[in-house]
């Protein structure tokens, strides 16, 4: 039953017009307007040596991805809220299929919104890198918002429906500055820099960069973003089990 239960819970994400439109027209707006005022100039970003409009679509591509993933707490709440997840402790479903079926659905919709901006982008601006260079970014954006799959669980398993918005935005916001999804960490204080090599946005970032570049220290951001799923997917568990104890 989990697994019928993640393909359902994917397609029904992906039918999920208002979600998805939101969680696609964001990323493209912006990908438009910098690549309209960047994307015909040429120019080459220094850090990563890449074509500056490749580097703003690795961007976009992760903050649509991350948008995604983070927008699964919407769901979690409104589900907590009807008493759903009770309903289901009811069935042979598990607490864990329940679960991965939330992380799977926000990398079923995060996997359509990076795809959709790498291809708009080619074709709009001829953002110019090899096939192998796009599908490796896409392969590390998709894998690197699984932390963010459960950082949505986590604010749907704790958040009240009055303050699930409030808190998503502080949480998002904050993850796509930091990350440098919007504009350059070279360009904010170094007191900021340092904190976002804290956060799994930057670390997103990072892979998507390296993965277009084919090349680059991987292991670095591979093992902490895999730190902060193991953190985050210890802490869900135990509050699943605590939430499930009381019912």
């Amino acid at each position: 039953m989990s697994i019928a239960y993640l393909g359902l819970e994917s397609v029904r994400q992906l039918k999920n017009v208002r979600s998805t439109v939101f969680t696609f027209a964001v990323p493209l707006v912006m990908l438009l307007l910098f690549g309209g005022i960047y994307g015909s100039s040429g120019q080459i970003d220094k850090v990563t040596g890449l074509p500056w409009i490749v580097v703003t679509t690795v961007q976009m591509a992760g903050y649509g991805g991350m948008m995604a993933a983070l927008g699964q707490a919407f769901t979690i709440v409104t589900e907590r809220s009807v008493g759903w997840n009770r309903q289901l402790r009811l069935t042979p479903l598990t607490g864990v299929g329940y679960l991965m079926s939330k992380v799977v659905a926000a990398l079923a919709v995060a996997l359509a919104s990076i795809i959709a901006l790498m291809v708009i982008s080619v074709i709009v601006f001829h953002a110019s890198l090899s096939f192998g260079g796009w599908a490796l970014a896409a392969l590390g954006l998709w894998l690197g918002v699984i932390p963010f799959a459960l950082i949505a669980v986590l604010i749907g398993q704790f958040a009240k429906p009055q303050f699930a918005q409030p808190l998503f935005m502080v949480v998002f916001l904050g993850m796509a500055i930091l990350g440098g999804l919007w504009v350059p960490l070279s360009v904010l204080p170094d007191w900021m820099t340092n904190i976002a090599q804290v956060v799994p946005s930057y670390w997103l970032n990072r892979l998507g960069q390296m993965g277009a570049g084919m090349g680059g220290d991987i292991l670095e951001p591979v093992l902490v973003l895999l730190g902060w799923t193991l953190v985050l997917g210890a802490f869900i568990t135990w509050r699943y089990r605590r939430d499930a104890a009381r019912q």
